[in-house]
This record gives structure tokens, C-alpha cells and sequence, in this order.
């Protein structure tokens, strides 16, 4: 073991307990607190089930993570453990992960635009590789950090299919330009990065990006730089009900490739998977602290809400709600500290944030029974990007998130770490149930639903 992660990070789930009942206890549990703030259950079983089926899908590419998608301890720890590298956007995520230990060679400090005391910190903490893609960046590492291995950033006008809103990186016809002054300013160019995000993953517009790369470099060789790196980005789905699983995005990337960098070529290849880590990892519970009435005829209700009551206003958490895209939606379990009454119906309701939050509007919508205050709603599929969310404007703290691993996943992290699988064979063996609470993704994903002292 590397020493990143031990049990006393997290909760050891027997097996046969899982996620949902680990929640069930909690709240039963803060059914008596009058202090009631929101928490996450993270299930660091599911990361590591992720990590196996990237390993497997692109055995060729290093996930480095992006610590701003989901920069909690737990989640840090276990892919250190893996042995994944980082990708910081700043200072802070920088010294978050040497801080339990990650050496500088594993770190990429991924910013397009930085701050040059923060790349004088990365110097002095030993990180060298970074991204450019501008001429202000160029001059600002070769002054501040001279001994600094910089990736190229391409950008979508470089790439004819690649989605508009790709604002940083470079045109294809400005590389050769920055690249001059690269080598007049001694600045140490390897490799080449770009980002196409969740909807650039098709098999044009990726076989497109990679072949853009593969020109650059044969530039950049002409100049005399010794390119040995490509990084291709995120982009990958962090659940199932996406338009293409990670195999069938995998068999797209693989092609492109092999086809411009072969095995062999000299070339590492690098990915920066957030989403797709933890999306699905995390459960979060929020409780509702108060409760209005808009009357179906009241004027400006647009006839969102009926005569109940409408819309709760979640209790104290600050955090930001990503909906899904292209069609966003929110699904959500209720967990009552009463017993409802059977005969209330449902109502259309609105879900909102702290007050004064610049984003305090969750929801609208949503087919939900009568609630009360104290009562609970459990959301799924909370791991990216709700998790560093600053609480300033709210007061309120961040929500404490509680890690649990099945005693079989901790023992398959275990056997990882002594053998790590080389062949198909080898990861197919360690695929065996690892997550503590599967059956929880699929409980979440389901219309709302209202049970006496429980969650269905």
C-alpha cells in the first residue's frame, strides 16, 4: 500500500449493508437534531470500479484527475492510492494534494491562465508540467518558472467540428508562432493538450482533434522540441444513461490513436476524467427548513403550485445543483422525521437554496407529497462539481461528507496495490461487486416517492 488511504478515512461496509441503509441510519439519527445541515455519503467503492473500467477502456492513457471537479480528502486519497495523477487549476489544489502527500511528478497544473505567484509556488513545490496557450502565458512561465515542462493547448477552431464553446487554446495557424517563441524564450515544450468536453466525444470531431495534435507535433519536432505527450481532456460521462458508454466513447478514442500515435511511438498519452470518477459516488441529503404556500390562482404562480405546500426551501448547504444536460432534471428520494398523510396528494413544487444564494433556484416542477419541515430529500449523482462550491455568500458551513468502502472493495484496492492487473483478465477478476450501494444509484433515479420514517 502507498500509504494515501487507510480505514481510518472511511466506514468498512459489511457486506450485504449498503449505501441506502448507511444513509437510513443517519438520518434516523438527525430526525432528532434540531441542527440539521446537509451531508454527503460518498461510496469510494464505486471510484475504485470506475478506475478499473478506465484502466480497462483506454489502457494506454493516465487519468489525471481534476481536483476542482471534486477536491474532498477521500476522493483524493483514493486515487492517489490508485496511482492517478492530478490536474490543479490553482495554488490551493496544488498544495491540497502534496499536502497528503502526492509527489510534484503526478501533478499537472492544467490552467490556461494563471497567477504568477501561483506559478512561482508550483516552481518552488517542484510541479514543472503546466499548459499555454497564448503568448502572455508563455512569457509568464519562461520568467517565473524556467525549468517548467509546458503542454501546447489547441483550440476548437483548430478542430472544424468541435463544439463553440471551447474558449481557450490555440488556433492550428498560431502554433507554429508560439512555438518560435517557446524555443527563443528556452522554454521546455512537450507535448499537447486539448479539451473538448462532454459533447465533443463523437468519433469526427475526436479523430479530428487528435490528428490536429499529431501535425503539431511533427512542427514542434521540426523546431527541435522533444515532444513525448498528449493530453485529450475530459469529457467522459460520469453515469449510465448518457448517449454513449465509456466503451463505446473508448473504441472511438483507441482508433484515433492508434491510427496517428501508434504504440510505440514514443508518445504517453494522458486523459483528465472528472465527471466520470465520482459523479455517481455521491448521495447527498439536504433537509428542508422552511415551507410556503402559493395558492394555484395567487398571481404569478403560472399555475406551478396547487393549494399545498409549495415551494420547500432547502435547508442550509453550500452547494451548487448541475442538472443533467441535454434534459435537466433532478430526482430525488424523501425521507419524512413524520408520518404523512395518506390522503394528501402530491404537488407540483419548486425547490430552492439559502436565500440571497446567487444560485438559490434548484428546481421547478417536481411532483412531490405534502413536506414538512425536518423532513429530508436525497439526491444522487452528486459528486461532480457540488462539492467545492464556496459557502461565502450563505454562512453556512460545507456539508460533511461521510466515506464508506464494502470490506471487499477495501481488500480489491488492497490486492491492486500488491499486483496491479496487467492483462483484461486481471481487471475482469477485480470487477467483482466492489460497490456498497449500487443499488442505490437505481433506487434515486426513479420518481419521487413517500414513505412513514424511511426512504423507499
Amino acid at each position: 500500500m502507498n500509504g494515501y488511504l487507510n480505514e481510518s478515512h472511511f466506514l468498512m461496509v459489511e457486506e450485504g449493508f449498503t449505501t441506502r441503509d448507511l444513509l437510513e441510519n443517519l438520518l434516523g439519527e438527525l430526525c432528532q437534531e434540531s441542527d440539521q445541515q446537509a451531508f454527503f455519503v460518498a461510496d469510494l467503492g464505486d471510484i475504485f470500479k470506475k478506475h478499473l473500467r478506465f484502466l480497462k477502456a483506454l489502457p494506454r492513457v493516465k487519468p489525471y484527475f481534476p481536483v476542482k471537479c471534486n477536491g474532498s480528502e477521500g476522493v483524493i486519497r483514493l486515487l492517489a492510492e490508485l496511482g492517478a495523477g492530478f490536474a490543479c487549476a490553482n495554488k490551493a489544489e496544488i498544495s491540497r494534494v502534496q499536502g497528503i502527500g502526492v509527489p510534484a511528478e503526478r501533478i499537472f497544473y492544467s490552467s490556461p491562465c494563471k497567477q504568477v505567484a501561483h506559478i512561482r509556488y508550483a516552481a518552488t513545490h517542484g510541479v514543472r508540467l503546466m499548459a499555454f496557450d497564448n503568448e502572455v502565458e508563455l512569457s509568464k512561465v519562461a520568467r517565473s518558472h524556467p525549468r517548467a515542462r509546458i503542454l501546447l493547448g489547441i483550440t476548437a477552431d483548430s478542430i472544424p467540428s468541435a463544439h463553440p464553446s471551447m474558449t481557450f487554446g490555440t488556433t492550428l495557424k498560431s502554433c507554429r508562432h508560439l512555438l518560435e517563441m517557446a524555443k527563443e524564450q528556452a522554454v521546455e515544450v512537450v507535448g499537447i493538450s486539448f479539451h473538448l468536453g462532454s459533447r465533443g466525444l463523437e468519433p469526427q470531431t475526436f479523430t479530428q482533434a487528435v490528428a490536429t495534435a499529431q501535425l503539431v507535433f511533427d512542427v514542434a519536432t521540426e523546431l527541435g522540441f522533444r515532444m513525448h505527450l498528449l493530453d485529450i481532456g475530459g469529457g467522459f460521462p460520469g453515469t449510465e444513461d448518457t448517449r454513449a458508454p465509456l466503451e463505446e466513447i473508448s473504441a472511438v478514442i483507441n482508433s484515433a490513436l492508434d491510427l496517428y500515435f501508434p504504440e510505440g511511438c514514443g508518445v504517453d498519452v494522458v486523459a483528465r476524467p472528472g465527471r466520470y470518477y465520482v459523479t455517481s459516488a455521491f448521495t447527498l441529503a439536504v433537509s428542508i427548513t422552511a415551507l410556503e404556500e402559493i395558492p394555484m390562482e395567487q398571481p404569478g404562480s403560472d399555475g406551478r403550485c396547487d393549494s399545498g405546500m409549495c415551494p420547500p426551501s432547502m435547508g442550509c448547504w453550500g452547494v451548487t445543483v448541475t442538472l443533467g444536460h441535454p434534459h435537466p432534471c433532478v430526482c430525488c428520494v424523501v425521507f419524512t422525521c413524520q408520518r404523512p398523510c395518506p390522503e394528501h396528494p402530491w404537488h407540483s413544487s419548486s425547490l430552492r437554496g439559502p436565500p440571497g444564494h446567487g444560485e438559490d433556484r434548484i428546481a421547478d416542477g417536481l411532483q412531490l407529497p405534502q413536506l414538512h419541515v425536518g423532513d429530508w430529500l436525497v439526491f444522487g449523482n452528486m459528486g461532480a462539481y457540488s462539492i467545492t462550491t464556496s459557502s461565502l455568500l450563505t454562512g453556512c458551513p460545507q456539508p460533511q461528507v461521510t466515506y464508506a468502502m464494502s470490506r471487499m472493495a477495501w481488500k480489491a484496492v488492497q490486492l491492486f496495490q500488491e499486483k496491479p492487473p496487467q492483462t483484461e483478465d486481471d481487471r475482469e477478476s477485480l470487477c467483482t461487486p466492489l460497490s456498497c450501494g449500487w443499488e442505490m444509484a437505481e433506487t434515486l433515479c426513479v420518481t419521487p416517492v413517500f414513505a412513514p420514517a424511511g426512504i423507499i
